[in-house]
C-alpha cells in the first residue's frame, strides 16, 4: 500500500509556472505507475499526465502537451508535474494517483486504473 501527499499548488497569473510534487510513503514507489489528474469546479475529474515506473514512458492529455512535464525521482519517492504557460482553464484541484506494476499504456489515462489517490492540491490561475 502507498500513501500520497501532494504539494506545490497555489495562485498564479496566466502565463506563469508552478511545480507540483507528490510524495509517496513506502519502499516500493519505483514499482508504481504514477499519474496526475485534475478536477475543475463543476466538472468531472480528468487525466493530465502519467509516467511509467522507470520514467521511460510518459503520456499527456492533449490540453497540456507542450506545457506540462511529468517526471519522477524514485530515490526520493517523489512525483513531479512542471506546469508552464498556465491558463485560467488549468484551474483545478490536482491529484496524484498510483497503480502498482505496468499496465498497458492505453490504460494510463483511465481513472479507474489507479488504486491509490492523494488528497489533492489547489491550482488557481488568474487571467
Amino acid at each position: 500500500q502507498v500513501q500520497l501527499v501532494e504539494s506545490g499548488g497555489g495562485l498564479v497569473q496566466a502565463g506563469g509556472s508552478l511545480r507540483l510534487s507528490c510524495t509517496a510513503s513506502g519502499r516500493t514507489f519505483s514499482s508504481y505507475t504514477m499519474g496526475w489528474f485534475r478536477q475543475a469546479p463543476g466538472k468531472e475529474r480528468e487525466f493530465v499526465a502519467a509516467i511509467a515506473w522507470s520514467g521511460g514512458y510518459r503520456d499527456y492529455a492533449d490540453s497540456v502537451k507542450g506545457r506540462f512535464t511529468i517526471s519522477r525521482d524514485n530515490a526520493k519517492n517523489t512525483l513531479f508535474l512542471e506546469m508552464n504557460l498556465l491558463e485560467p482553464e488549468d484551474t483545478a484541484v490536482y491529484y496524484c494517483a498510483a497503480v502498482q506494476g505496468s499496465p498497458p499504456p492505453s490504460r494510463y489515462s483511465v481513472e479507474a486504473n489507479y488504486d491509490y489517490w492523494g488528497q489533492g492540491t489547489q491550482v488557481t490561475v488568474s487571467p
